[in-house]
């Protein structure tokens, strides 16, 4: 996953909450700004869409709370998109 200082550059957040059909996601920026936060389907192109838009705004860093099973397609499309992942377990 991500090492620390990755964040640096950091200027895009995602936190996502995965579940198995919808995961929630909140986008926030370095100033606390939120950028985005609604359900998101389980899909490739909705997560690409996403991140897509997102990639105006700076390097981003996606966080996830299952990285494996409904956590694993957020995870590699962030991947293929060239976005830096993190794993909050809990």
């Amino acid at each position: 996953m991500t090492e620390s200082s990755d964040c640096e550059s950091v200027l895009v957040f995602i936190g996502v909450d995965v579940g198995k059909d919808t995961h929630h996601a909140v986008a926030i920026n370095r100033s606390g700004k939120r950028l985005f936060d609604k359900a998101l389907p389980n899909d490739e192109n909705k997560l690409m869409s996403l991140i897509s838009d997102l990639k105006q705004h700076g390097q981003i860093l996606l966080v996830v709370d299952q990285p494996a099973t409904i956590g694993a397609l957020p995870v590699a499309v962030a991947r293929s998109e060239g976005v830096l992942v993190g794993y909050l377990p809990g």
